[in-house]
């Protein structure tokens, strides 16, 4: 078979760059494929779709993996094989990014095992491939006979010096106080993600609109790409769900009415699930008397389905018809909060963040540069000084399973509050900071108890942060003509809404938000409604959490290690090291303190840590000697070394220096023995330098002067 000739579209973003979709080139044999160009950065993607469902399920068994090949920039990775492994952090992250927004738009009821893979192939170092994942991912689908609904895009945009930035290169991001990723059809809004500077919630809804403008532009390039396809671009038919309107009939007469009653009352989540399973289970009985095993064994599945449709349905209707919650709360009301710091005594810092019935019990460690994270991607080798892992282990929602390590969803729900709580670091922090947060109960909302659960043991721990942060997660429920906007949801408000979205962030502004769309014709005033009504949330939740802290402590935890940082002059560094690192190791056993050494573009950054003041001293002293620049008009503790006719030689901080009789005291002296001998402690005054000789000139008597001109 000869060389394939490829299809191609192209577009422009706004600031010029061209974007080019190819197609029909590479991996042909996949139901559709395509690869997104811009600038010397590729991304390949590939959708593949089995013909039959997957026996025995009731989900679409959908998967997306995105990734880096470390010979896309040249790279060989750093692992022990030398090959890319399993998917790193930022990579799942992405992977979800685009997930989230395809998911929604597979036709009900479609059951067949889909994957897509999406692989960064060439890449330049200014443009984020990122933010053309989704790109590539509606497209390959756009190109096969695989049925989704719609063609979609994500783009990013940044604000940056005040103005919005499509698709922004990694330079402008570096200083941009607003960075969202934006998922969309051509109507309707489906994701955003993203994370701000304290923003106000109007410019969350400007870059909203920035970006939907440019996704309209690439979802009409898919569109000509699929058309000059043709007609490998027809979509595959989807079998109709089988249906039986007597049999959904029969369903929603025998429970409606008691799923009603029950969303009419308010109820905690094990007492509401308790009687749902009763439901179900008392509706088994009565479909098996009445209508037979023979029946039960046909159609069982189809009436199991109408009933999580009527449950549904019915639960929906009465928030919408009747503003009825199933737990009694009002529509903008939070669950009942308490907060706890200080739990775990032995930890750096810790906190309890409960809200309803769902908990997270956070701890904060402090550590050195050695224990900064190592982050090997194909585009950047960095380490992070700040981290927050989450767990959500199966007790939290009573249940029995395997302990494994973190999924996806712990990484994303991690991503989220720890870029909320990075918002509001301190520059410069010499620790690195590791926050863990263990959901000790689950109903709804545990990524934002984290975050609340984080800001308090930062807090608790003596972090500088800049601002307290909180989070909320806000639902909506929605028919035409009738929507609900749902303060704090419950895990069931989720599952049946609309929309969810969580909005973190300080008093001042918006750090981090995190929205799913599930509905068409989301209109801008009700978005804006909406978030209204998630800041109103969020300042009550920090005025709870102020209860208890609402400033940093003064000092650093006192079961946290010491840590300072200092600046020495570059040529000292080596001194300080030592011969083959001799020195060093002698003042970390002496001291008992941790020490590393870096540059800058000035001078030598020595970094101590140390287990408490003492050893911090300690080791501080020894450096300070073999470092130690003097400077004329700072104060020393010195010992007399020498006693000579003409004034006394002291030695302070590893150096030497002559203090004249004259400089002695305000007194005159006759004799400087019957004043100061050998080994005598006294305080010193840098006030001058022999520029002939270089010997310091000290003085005692400028600080007896300065003493008495103070009282």
């Amino acid at each position: 078979m000869g060389k394939q000739t490829p299809t191609t579209v192209s577009f422009n973003l706004p600031d010029g760059r061209e974007v080019v979709i190819e197609t029909g080139k590479l991996a042909t044999q996949a139901d559709g494929s395509v690869v997104v160009r811009c600038g010397d950065t590729m991304l390949f993607c590939s959708a593949v779709s089995a013909h039959e469902p997957r026996p025995g399920t009731n989900f679409f068994p959908l998967s997306v993996d995105y990734q880096e090949k470390f010979a896309a920039a040249g790279r060989i990775p750093g692992n022990f094989f030398r090959r890319e492994a399993r998917l790193s952090e930022d990579e799942i992250l992405t992977s979800r990014l685009v997930d989230r927004a395809i998911r929604p738009f597979f036709p009900e009821g479609y059951q067949n095992d889909t994957q897509i893979i999406i692989n960064l192939i060439s890449a330049d170092q200014e443009t984020m491939p990122n933010a053309f994942a989704a790109l590539a991912a509606s497209a390959a689908i756009a190109v096969s006979d695989i049925p989704m609904t719609e063609m979609l895009s994500e783009v990013q945009v940044a604000k940056v010096d005040g103005n919005w930035v499509v698709q922004p290169t990694r330079s402008q991001l570096k200083n941009a106080t607003v960075d969202l990723i934006v998922g969309a059809t051509m109507d309707n809004l489906c994701m955003v993600e993203g994370e701000a500077n304290e923003c106000s919630e109007q410019d969350l809804i400007d870059g909203i609109k920035v970006a939907h403008e440019a996704i309209k532009v690439q979802i009409k390039a898919q569109q000509e790409l699929a058309a000059l396809v043709g007609d490998k671009a027809i979509k595959r038919e989807v079998p109709a769900a089988e249906e039986n309107p007597e049999l959904l009939d029969y369903v929603k007469a025998a429970v409606a009415g008691q799923i009603r009653d029950l969303a009419r009352r308010p109820t905690g989540k094990k007492e509401r699930y308790a009687k749902l399973d009763e439901i179900k289970a008392n509706f088994k009985e009565q479909l098996l008397a009445e209508k037979g095993e023979e029946f039960v064994e046909e159609f069982g599945s189809m009436a199991s389905r109408y009933y999580d449709k009527v449950k549904k349905e019915t639960i929906r209707s009465v928030i919408l018809n009747e503003n009825t919650r199933l737990d009694g709360r009002a529509m903008d009301e939070v669950r009942p909060i308490w907060c706890e710091v200080d739990y775990l005594p032995s930890v750096h810092a810790s906190a309890i963040f409960n809200r309803g019935e769902t908990q997270a019990l956070v701890a904060l460690t402090l550590g050195t540069k050695r224990d900064e994270m190592m982050i090997d991607n194909a585009l950047d080798f960095h380490t992070r000084d700040f981290f927050l892992h989450y767990n959500f282990p199966a007790f939290s929602v009573g249940e029995v399973r395997p302990m494994r390590g973190p999924g996806r969803r712990e990484i994303g729900h991690a991503n989220l509050a720890g870029r909320s709580l990075m918002k509001v670091m301190p520059k410069d922090f010499p620790y690195t900071t590791r926050i863990v947060s263990d959901i000790m109960e689950s109903n709804g909302s545990s990524s934002m108890a984290t975050v609340c659960g984080g800001s308090l043991a930062l807090l608790s721990g003596g972090v500088p942060i800049s601002s307290p942060v909180s989070g909320i997660a806000m639902g909506m429920v929605s028919e035409p003509g009738n929507n609900v906007i749902l303060t704090d949801i419950l895990g069931d408000e989720d599952h049946l809404g609309d929309m969810d979205f969580k909005v973190t962030g300080t008093a001042n502004g918006i750090c981090a938000v995190q929205m799913d769309i599930k509905i068409d014709g989301l209109s801008y005033d009700l978005l804006t409604e909406a978030l209204e009504q998630a800041r109103k949330g969020r300042l009550h939740i920090l005025a709870e959490m102020n209860k208890v802290i609402d400033a940093p402590r003064p000092d650093i935890s006192p079961t946290a290690p010491r840590v300072l940082e200092m600046r020495i002059d570059k040529s000292f560094i080596g001194p300080v090291i030592g011969p083959g690192g001799k020195v060093i190791q002698e003042i970390q056993a002496e001291s008992g303190a941790t020490i590393s050494i870096d540059e800058d573009e000035t001078h030598g950054v020595v970094s101590i840590f140390a287990p408490d003041q003492a050893s911090l001293d300690a080791a501080k002293a020894r450096i300070d000697k073999i470092a130690f620049t003097p400077k004329v008009g700072e104060v020393y503790d010195s010992t007399v070394a020498t006693v000579m006719p003409y004034g006394v030689f002291v030695d302070f901080m590893g150096t030497s220096g002559l203090v004249h009789i004259s400089e002695i005291s305000t007194k005159r002296i006759e004799k400087i023995d019957e004043v100061l001998k050998v080994g005598d402690k006294l305080k010193v005054k840098i006030i001058g330098k022999d520029f002939k000789t270089g010997k310091l000139r000290l003085s005692r008597k400028a600080l007896m002067l300065e003493k008495k001109d103070a009282e």
